[in-house]
């Protein structure tokens, strides 16, 4: 059974951090782009980052650029999102994607998402 397990959400103070995690069952996760997309209480969901099956390139919306970085462990067959200096705006259900390519995982095989709740 092809399935993506996020996990790692929670509540953070504004400028903590916090790293997601989304784990592969039934495919090698290598074998494909991952992306990362939220959606907040009342808004669309919005991409968020990226990292490429072919050649390892990650994407980011402008919003996390510098804060937030993807990765992968293929050992594990799990993607990470590394979410530092988190604002308010940040909060949101997370989840992952996977296709062939970054163009693509909105169509893809999805998780069932990962609370992330940024208050003091």
């Amino acid at each position: 059974q092809v399935q993506l397990v996020e996990s790692g959400g929670g509540l953070v103070q504004p400028g903590g951090s916090l790293r997601l995690s989304c784990a592969a069952s039934g495919f090698t996760l290598d074998d494909y782009s991952i992306g990362w997309f939220r959606q907040a209480p009342g808004k669309e969901r919005e991409g968020v980052s990226c990292i490429s099956a072919s050649d390892g390139s990650t994407h980011y919306v402008d919003s996390v650029k510098g804060r937030f970085t993807i990765s992968r462990d293929n050992a594990k067959n799990t993607v990470y999102l590394q979410m530092n200096s988190l604002k308010p705006e940040d909060t949101a259900v997370y989840y992952c994607a996977a296709a062939r390519t970054c163009t693509a995982v909105a169509g893809g095989v999805w998780g069932q998402g990962t609370l992330v709740t940024v208050s003091s």
